[in-house]
């Protein structure tokens, strides 16, 4: 039981992107800001029913960071962290972004493309770090 009252159980399983593009033959990974705008982290959400995994984070990456592209369809890793009285699993994908849209749902997030340095060094989550270290060796025409 949270403050929320009881939790579905499938909200526990929670999908991610971490968006990519490359800028002048440069990897560059979007990040967006927490709903408080404290930290910097990446499109993830519950993975709505329904929905594949890869399916509902594109959903999410449109809803709060206003993108569009392209999600493997093979997941790059997991983490777990504890919210709602439990923990909650997230699968994490790479997604090609095609599109930025001007306006979209959640706008009162603010959205920055970052080197893959910089993008390490603002994540919070030591796994999803990992995964953005190792992207250097996963996306083809390794650099940075």
């Amino acid at each position: 039981m949270s403050v929320m009252g009881e939790v579905p159980e499938h909200f526990f399983r929670q999908s991610a992107v971490i968006p990519l593009q490359r800028r002048k033959g440069k990897l560059r990974i979007l990040l967006i800001t927490t709903r408080g705008g404290g930290r910097w982290i990446v499109p993830k959400g519950v993975v709505q029913p329904g929905l594949s995994p890869e399916r509902s984070a594109a959903k999410e990456a449109l809803e709060e960071a206003g993108i569009l592209g392209e999600v493997d369809p093979h997941p790059i890793g997991a983490y777990s962290y504890e919210k709602w009285g439990g923990t909650c699993t997230v699968t994490v994908f790479l997604m090609m972004v095609k599109e930025e849209l001007p306006r979209w749902e959640e706008q009162f997030r603010y959205r920055k493309w970052f080197r893959r340095r910089q993008a390490m060094a603002l994540l919070k989550e030591p796994e999803l770090r990992k995964m953005v270290r190792g992207l250097k060796k996963k996306v083809i025409g390794r650099e940075d």
